[in-house]
């Protein structure tokens, strides 16, 4: 290995090493396995997911689709037909809605932590961002859309960090 390269691979470790120490690993997956196939990280947002979101995450889906102008989060019941998980998805987007239309990030920094990728510049640039509600036959839909590209790349680390932390409960796309 030439001097170069192991500079690089040495400068890495050291950096994933801070970063563990620091909880950096909370978006870049845990490598400790714990139930379900789910990291201890993962299992650890579910559990504080759990005093947040009214829904069942183990019949619920969340789906975040990156957009041009911001992005698209979708929160479903896994069965079409389950009204009550449909209705607690309702109620909480619409809650979070006109949260997030406040500058009011705190959820998602209850569930993931405050140092949660994206949420500082969200919380600060809130008054540039539409936050829209749409219900859908089987959950609800916001949508988040703003003119300016520090913005969107604020949305698209903050969808990143959820995916990585609701592993199994979330999804990329629609």
């Amino acid at each position: 290995m030439n001097h170069g390269k192991r500079r690089l691979l040495t400068a890495g470790i050291a950096a994933a090493g801070v970063g563990a120490a620091l909880g950096a690993t909370v978006w870049f997956g845990g490598t400790q396995e714990g139930g379900h196939g789910q990291s201890g990280r993962q299992q650890a947002v579910a559990e504080r997911g759990r005093t947040v979101m009214p829904f069942d995450l183990e019949e619920t889906t969340h789906h975040f689709t990156p957009a041009e102008t911001g992005g698209i989060q979708d929160v479903v019941a896994d069965q079409p037909g389950d009204a009550e998980q449909i209705d607690l998805i309702r109620t909480h987007l619409q809650q979070e809605a006109k949260a997030f239309g406040q500058g009011d990030f705190g959820d998602p920094a209850r569930i993931h932590g405050d140092s949660m990728p994206g949420l500082t510049k969200l919380q600060e640039g809130y008054k540039r961002i539409e936050v829209r509600y749409r219900e859908r036959p089987d959950g609800a839909t916001l949508t988040y859309s703003t003119a300016e590209p520090a913005l969107v790349d604020a949305l698209h680390d903050w969808f990143e960090a959820q995916l990585s932390d609701h592993g199994d409960h979330a999804a990329a796309g629609h």
